[in-house]
């Protein structure tokens, strides 16, 4: 299942840096807005650590019912149609040329593991290019770490909040010092990993990278090698607010096949695009002749940058070649094998129903069949809008996991009951697949009770996210009533 469909051009980094870009803005898609397809760099990466939270909480080890993955749409921005402000689409963790975004990094924090994450990393979002005093409305941190600090000048500062497992919000962070460090921290205070961002200073120079097969550039007329171009400052550091333009002249048995930019026709195939946000890449094609190839950059103020490639010849007879372009690339293995050891800690169970009874509705039964295409559904008077599970065991529940009807779009308002004892009143919140009720300090008990305490509301908390096809979006149920409506249950207890 996708777990996210938003998308953000990696040109934009916040609605207070340059160039500017209020989050979310952008025209209308299919007469709705689009504020899920025009998000700002931090906010996609935000919005993505929020989405694989849901996946996160039903991992192996988390109960009976757990998931087998999640898929992110499209790993890398495509030149397909788009449903943002651009004319491309812009759901990838990396821009079409493979440059990653923060949402790259954010994803690489969160999934260094095999099922739980083992390995600890930290990540600041964004850039740290700011004015000295200038205060910094919100700066993402994401960390496998149980807690976060930020660090200037020796200084630290605690988040404002931290959600979602993996993120830490900082708000009104004043710029002091050319260099912020974020250190996640252990439940006992030890430091396990850090990240730091460092100001770049005045942008100095063009700064270019060949990225080709490791066994050389193939003179086969199909090869492609890749040429990365960063504006950088005099120590070499990328200078992220940068956006200017690069002309590029080559010569040699290649074809030019360009690159990607915000712009008129996405700049296909021009000689001329932007830098965005410091870097973009161009890409070139070998022709079926072997020799030397240049590159050349120039950019307004900067010396030129050239990088020269020399192709490799592949041998032909009577008009064919035995060449294949997978011929020497490399196995690679560095994630280590498959570990024989377990990979996640058994860390709550579920307590098995035993029976279950109901106010009204049918089959209260399919509220724990482990089908999720069965339901129950309680009547609209209130007084039978109610449900009472009986446990194999007498014993404490920690949390509740459901998964609501309409879950995407409706809340209902629920209390839940351990025995006569009230443990949890409010609304039920919307998710795109399973909620938690988490109940504090609940006495122990083998029946627990789930009552409608009136009318449900409906309005789709991902109503930006369109499908293609409209039969496909989710359906609203109009008009609030006093039932509830649930697919599947589960009464999970700590470890």
């Amino acid at each position: 299942m996708e777990y996210c469909r938003d998308e953000g051009l990696r040109w934009y980094w916040n609605s207070w840096s340059y160039p500017f870009h209020k989050e979310g803005d952008g025209p209308l898609y299919r007469n709705a807005p689009a504020t899920a397809y025009n998000h700002n760099s931090d906010e996609f990466a935000r919005e993505l650590v929020e989405r694989w939270y849901d996946y996160w909480l039903e991992r192996p080890g988390s109960g009976t019912k757990v998931n087998a993955g999640g898929v992110k749409i499209v790993f890398s921005d495509t030149q397909t149609h788009g449903r943002s402000a651009d004319n491309y689409r812009v759901s990838g963790v990396v821009d079409p040329m493979r440059v990653p975004k923060d949402a790259f990094y954010a994803h690489q924090t969160m999934w260094d593991g095999w099922v739980d994450d083992l390995k600890p990393h930290t990540y600041i979002v964004g850039h740290w290019n700011y004015k000295p005093g200038e205060v910094i409305p919100t700066v993402y941190v994401v960390s496998t770490s149980d807690s976060t600090v930020l660090v200037q000048n020796g200084q630290r500062l605690a988040p404002a909040e931290h959600k979602f497992r993996f993120l830490s919000v900082y708000k009104n962070v004043k710029y002091t010092a050319d260099k912020l460090t974020a250190i996640g921290l252990s439940k006992k205070g030890h430091e396990e990993s850090r990240y730091t961002l460092e100001t770049a200073g005045t942008p100095a120079s063009i700064k270019l990278t060949k990225i080709e097969n490791p066994t050389g550039w193939k003179a086969d007329g199909n090869d492609v090698a890749l040429v990365q171009v960063e504006i950088v400052d005099k120590q070499g550091r990328r200078c992220p607010l940068d956006n200017r333009l690069v002309k590029f002249s080559l010569s040699g048995p290649a074809e030019w096949r360009g690159g990607v930019a915000k712009g008129k026709d996405n700049h296909v195939l021009c000689d001329t695009l932007p830098v965005e946000s410091g870097v973009n890449r161009v890409m070139l094609r070998s022709l079926p002749k072997a020799g030397t190839v240049t590159l050349t950059a120039k950019a307004e103020g900067m010396a030129d940058a050239k990088v020269t490639f020399a192709t490799k010849a592949v041998e032909v007879k009577d008009g064919l070649s035995t060449y294949m372009p997978s011929d020497g690339l490399p196995c690679v293995l560095d994630r280590g094998e498959t570990p024989a050891t377990p990979s996640f800690k058994q860390w709550r169970r579920e307590v098995a129903v035993d029976s279950v009874v109901a106010g009204s509705g049918k089959n209260p039964e399919w509220t724990f069949d482990g089908i999720e295409n069965t339901s129950w559904e309680s009547g609209n008077d209130i007084d039978k809008a109610w449900i009472t599970f009986t446990l194999a065991e007498d014993t404490q529940i920690d949390d509740i996991c459901m998964k609501m009807k309409n879950f995407r779009a409706t809340t209902y308002p629920i209390a839940v009951y351990a025995g006569d004892v009230k443990v949890w009143e409010g609304w039920t919140p919307k998710a795109i697949s399973f909620i938690h009720i988490p109940l504090k300090n609940a006495p122990k008990s083998r029946t627990y009770t789930i009552r409608s305490l009136g009318q449900s509301t409906t309005k789709d908390a991902f109503g930006a996210v369109k499908e293609l096809d409209s039969r496909n979006d989710e359906k609203a149920v109009k008009g609030g009533k006093n039932a509830i409506k649930i697919i599947e249950v589960e009464f999970l207890k700590n470890l």
